[in-house]
Order: structure tokens, then C-alpha cells, then sequence
């Protein structure tokens, strides 16, 4: 059975980011046209019978999920397979602050820090090591066996999808793994 990766759409962070600087827009939410994006691709979605979408708890993965397979297939959020910490729009939220945007969902699984850091900071943009980065993606990669419920979507960012197929996806890109 297939896993298809799905790229978020465009984040507020993608289209303020001109390679000079930080804009500072932590765990970034989707831009209109980034919905737009997810609400396109949802018709592509549509046709492959996926049963279950894991996403990642980034709000512009949760986002894209949601307009992507709200209806479709019932959504869970998983750590594992989000983003590199290399700028602030890959500093997430805690499980309370994202059960309030999005009540639908369960967070409650989640650390209050899942995502990579150093201090205690909540602001802090610990950049996350590489070699700390590959060896998440492959205990994703390799829980992904574990799966049961398949056609299964995986919703989640452009390194983390890179690590694993080799090149970077485009926003709202459908990718068939396996």
C-alpha cells in the first residue's frame, strides 16, 4: 500500500524569507495563497483513497492538512518527520496554545517542548544539528513500517522530505513514497 508525502503550502514565513535574515515568524501559518495551494491539491487527494494523514504539529502543516483532508481521512499529529530547526517559523507551539487554534485535534500526546532546543527559552532558535536532524527522520522513516492504515498521507516540510527522497518539494507537492 502507498504513503504519499505531502509538502505544506506556502507559510507567511516562505514568502517574507529573501535568504537575508530572519523575518522572525515563529511557527508560521499558512499565507491565502498557501490555502489556495491546499485547497487545489485537495482534489488530487481526493482520487487516492488515503485512510489516515499524519501531520506534523506545525501550524502550516496542520493547516494544509486540514484543508487538504478534513472530511477525507481522519488526521493525527506526530512529531518525528518536522521541520529542521534553522529559523523561527521552525519553532513551534506547546500542546495547550494549538488544542485552543485547533480543538478538533489531539495534542495532548505532545511534549511542551517537542521540537529542538537548548534553554528554556520559547523564543530560542537552537539550531538543530545535523546529524540530531537524520537520525529523527530515519526513526520516522523507519516507524513508518509500523503503520498499519494505508493509503496513508504524511503531512509535514520541505527538509524534512529532502532528507528522506533527496530533493526539495514544492508547496503542496504530492509525492508517492512507497
Amino acid at each position: 500500500m502507498s504513503i504519499y508525502f505531502v509538502r505544506h503550502g506556502q507559510s507567511e514565513f516562505n514568502a517574507a524569507f529573501t535568504g537575508n535574515g530572519d523575518p522572525l515568524i515563529f511557527d508560521a501559518p499558512l499565507t491565502e495563497f498557501g490555502k489556495l495551494q491546499a485547497k487545489a491539491a485537495r482534489e488530487k487527494v481526493a482520487k487516492l483513497g488515503i485512510s489516515k494523514v499524519i501531520t506534523s504539529p506545525l501550524t502550516r502543516a496542520v493547516q494544509t492538512s486540514l484543508h487538504m483532508f478534513d472530511g477525507i481521512a481522519p488526521i493525527e499529529v506526530a512529531t518525528g518527520h518536522h521541520e529542521l530547526l534553522s529559523h523561527s517559523c521552525d519553532v513551534g507551539r506547546g500542546p495547550k496554545a494549538l488544542k485552543k487554534e485547533f480543538p478538533d485535534l489531539s495534542f495532548d500526546h505532545l511534549d511542551d517542548r517537542w521540537w529542538h532546543h537548548v534553554t528554556g527559552d520559547i523564543t530560542e532558535i537552537a539550531i538543530e544539528p545535523e546529524h540530531i536532524f537524520a537520525n529523527r527522520i530515519a526513526d520516522f522513516v523507519q516507524s513508518l513500517e509500523t503503520v498499519a492504515t494505508k493509503p496513508l498521507a504524511i503531512v509535514g516540510h520541505g527538509n524534512a522530505f529532502k532528507q528522506i527522497i533527496g530533493r526539495m518539494m514544492e508547496n503542496c507537492e504530492i509525492h508517492r513514497f512507497s
